[in-house]
Order: C-alpha cells, then sequence, then structure tokens
C-alpha cells in the first residue's frame, strides 16, 4: 500500500533506466524517486500537518516533571510528552542526560551490538548540455578497491532535460570506507577521482564537486531479532528505531515505521 500510494503520487516510479551489475533478487521490484529520495520524506511530513524543526542537535535527554526535557547544541531546552529516537544506534547512546541510566544494561548491550558500515559519497555536477556517454544510468563496479557504484543521477531518475545539467554519484567500497574514516574529505576524493577517471576516462571535468562523509551508511548488524523499535521508558514514553532495528531498505523502514506507530498509540 505504501508503494502503490507513493507511485500514484509520482513521488516513486518503478526504475527503467539501465543498471549494470545490478542483483536482481526473486520476487523484488525497484524503484526510483526522481526528486530524490528525501521527497519521500517530504511527502510524510506533509501528510502529517506536523510543525517541523530541521538543524535541532540534540545532546541531552532528561526526566522533568513527569515530561521529556531535550537540550540542543543552541537554544533553550523543551520538554515533550513522547520522544521518539531514529538516528543511528552509536548517536542513541553518545546521548547525555538521565538517558544514560534508563537504558538498562540488557538494551545497553543490545545496542552496542549493532553496526553500521561507512562510506565515501563523491557528487560531480556539470553545465546543461554536458554529455556523459556512457550506456548505463547506474553501474555497480565489481573490482574496484575504492568505487562500488556510479550513477548518472538524472538518467537513473529518468529526469533528463537539456536545461539541468547532469550529475554523476560515486559510493566507495566499504573497505575503503572504514579505511579512510578519518582522512580529510580533500584527500579522499582526489583517490576517488583518480579511481574514476580509470573506470571512466570518457568523464567530462566537472564544475563543481561536493565529497560526503557517510559514517552510517547501512546496517550490517541490527539489533537481535530485528523487533522494528525500543522502549527505554514507559511513562513518559521514550522509544528508539529506524533501520538499526530493522534492516537498511525501505521495507525496514517502514517496518520500524509501523512498529513505532503502534507502540506510540497508547500513549497519545
Amino acid at each position: 500500500s505504501f508503494y502503490e500510494e507513493l507511485v500514484t503520487q509520482g513521488i516513486l516510479k518503478p526504475l527503467t533506466a539501465p543498471v549494470e551489475g545490478l542483483v536482481e533478487r526473486e520476487g523484488s521490484r525497484n524503484f526510483v524517486a526522481p526528486q530524490g529520495i528525501s521527497s519521500v520524506v517530504k511527502y510524510y511530513l506533509e501528510q502529517s500537518g506536523a510543525d517541523v524543526s530541521y538543524e535541532q542537535h540534540v545532546t541531552h535527554i532528561s526526566l522533568r516533571d513527569g515530561r521529556w526535557e531535550v537540550s540542543r547544541k543552541a537554544g533553550p531546552p523543551e520538554q515533550f510528552d513522547v520522544v521518539i529516537l531514529t538516528m543511528p544506534v552509536p548517536q542513541i547512546l553518545q546521548l547525555q542526560g538521565d538517558i544514560v541510566n534508563i537504558i538498562n544494561e540488557s538494551q545497553k548491550q543490545q545496542l552496542e551490538s549493532v553496526s553500521y558500515s561507512s562510506r565515501y559519497a563523491l557528487g560531480l555536477f556539470y553545465e546543461a548540455g554536458t554529455g556523459i556517454g556512457v550506456p548505463w544510468a547506474a553501474r555497480y563496479v565489481a573490482d574496484n578497491p575504492c568505487v562500488r557504484f556510479i550513477s548518472i543521477d538524472n538518467k537513473k531518475r529518468n529526469i533528463e532535460s537539456p536545461e539541468i545539467g547532469p550529475s554523476v554519484v560515486v559510493h566507495t567500497t566499504v573497505t575503503f570506507g572504514s579505511e579512510h574514516l578519518d582522512s580529510e574529505p580533500e584527500e579522499v576524493q582526489q583517490i576517488i577521482l583518480s579511481h574514476l577517471q580509470r573506470i571512466v576516462p570518457s568523464l567530462p571535468k566537472p564544475s563543481s564537486i561536493k565529497c560526503q562523509r557517510w559514517r552510517y551508511s547501512q546496517v550490517t548488524r541490527a539489533v537481535p531479532n530485528c523487533p522494528g523499535q525500543m522502549i527505554l521508558h514507559t511513562q513518559p514514553l521514550l522509544i528508539c528505531g529506524g533501520d538499526g532495528f530493522s534492516r537498511s531498505n525501505f521495507d525496514g523502514c517502514i517496518e520500524s515505521a509501523m512498529s513505532l506507530a503502534e507502540a506510540v498509540k497508547p500513549h497519545l
């Protein structure tokens, strides 16, 4: 039903562009978000009618008079009746305040067992009209120590336009990501570009480049038994979820969201 709704709204479309090296799993279907994966999140936020505040870096969660007091890096603390945490699990364990003592030993062990792969993502942006002469929209690279995936993003999303320049997205291998996790992004950028040049020598020079460290890329080991969520405190409710409690694909995120919704409903 989620896929049907998102396809009907034009937020997802079936993937039709050629992807080289894609491993097809039996019974699976592939979709693409023409306006980027953030369009899925924005759609659900609009549907919810929620008042959303971005760029709020939470640092402490403490109990105050039967409510949760949430402190952030900038601005005064705020109080809430229910708190749902969906950031990567290691960031939940970094939070300060009463939450440190509220997480019991068994839960702490489960949360500490979660692991993630790390990668770098490189974006190459081109002027309108630039041609990128490759027969694929995306390609999985099997035999390179640095580059794992390359996508001609507008081609993959099937939104090629003469007014908008193409962009290329490169993801590194898990091994490369972990080996260079604390390297300078400028240095990593040069390494990725040199490998990319060898894989796709015809690639034109971009007008701009962005290199991003992706410390928590995909869950390699989720919370045991993948429950979808974990209640840390009942009254008031403090609960955590996300792909660390299921798996790192869209289905895993939906499963966790449904599990969270069921647990939160009695507290509303």
